[in-house]
């Protein structure tokens, strides 16, 4: 084996100082907080250092606070909070007044306070401002075919605040907005992302880091926990960063076996394959 199997956190705790957590699949799936995660983020941050969040939610930190909350993720588990929205809002006030297509629900609204951005139909758009499917529970990234063709002929850059493709909500997945980015680049069209992988989230993530251990940051010394490959462990593997990828997430289907227990073998496989294996954690 390539890979290294852990039991939990307590494993390696001696070995790094700040902890990066995904946080939809990790710590909750949508609708409840998983006890056990959450507990294991509390021991770390009062027995080793910090720990910051770090999410593809599509809205401020601030605005998914409460989310949190409500689903029984305690305070006591994470000590700074980052999502893609944060780093989202950047790319977008640099492209106040617009004005833009706005294609997401109401409820990531708050993504777009204070930026000064103006909305309109795609006909007279100036770019695409996406946070995921309009009705997430049932439209699909082929529900946009006729209006992303018309969007990619004219050369409209999407901004996409949430690089996810699917998330769990539950037993259910759902597309989200990355699923929609990269259909449009299917079509010919250009889609500009910060949170996970790109390196805007993590610039954030760092800052926080930094700022609650008081000192300088050492990248040797982070550990990144995220339950999708291509965002999370691929993500952090760019930055320098050593990960650990929890299997039981959202590609479970690739290191879990058909009765619930971790297919060690195919993990190492299917990691290995990726490039990941040295330097990667499984839980």
């Amino acid at each position: 084996m390539t890979v290294t199997i852990i039991s939990g956190l307590s494993d390696v705790t001696d070995r790094y100082d700040v902890l990066l957590s995904d946080v939809w699949g990790v710590i909750h799936n949508g609708r409840e907080a998983f006890p056990a995660a959450c507990a294991a983020l509390a021991r770390w941050r009062d027995e080793r250092g910090p720990v910051v969040l770090i999410s593809n939610s599509p809205r401020p930190a601030a605005d998914v606070v409460h989310q949190l909350d409500a689903l029984g993720v305690p305070r006591e588990a994470w000590t700074s909070f980052v999502t893609s929205g944060d780093a989202t809002r950047l790319l977008l006030a640099a492209r106040a007044p617009g004005p833009a297509w706005n294609i997401g629900p109401d409820r990531h609204g708050p993504l777009y306070q204070g930026l000064g951005l103006t909305f309109c139909d795609l006909d007279h758009a100036a770019f695409i401002a996406c946070t995921g499917p309009n009705d997430d529970e049932v439209e699909t990234p082929e529900d946009y075919r006729a209006d992303f063709e018309v969007a990619a002929a004219r050369g409209l850059s999407m901004v996409c605040a949430n690089p996810d493709l699917v998330v769990q909500r539950g037993d259910k997945l759902i597309y989200c907005g990355g699923a929609l980015a990269a259909f449009y680049e299917s079509l010919g069209g250009v889609a500009i992302m910060a949170g996970k992988p790109h390196p805007p989230i993590y610039d954030l993530a760092f800052a926080a880091a930094a700022g609650a251990l008081n000192a300088p940051l050492d990248r040797r010394r982070v550990l990144a926990v995220g339950d999708a490959l291509a965002t999370d462990i691929l993500g952090a593997r760019a930055q320098g960063i050593e990960t650990l990828f929890v299997a039981d997430g959202i590609d479970r289907v690739r290191a879990v076996d058909p009765a619930g227990h971790l297919d060690r073998v195919a993990v190492d496989r299917w990691l290995s394959g990726e490039g990941l294996a040295i330097k990667t954690l499984v839980w």
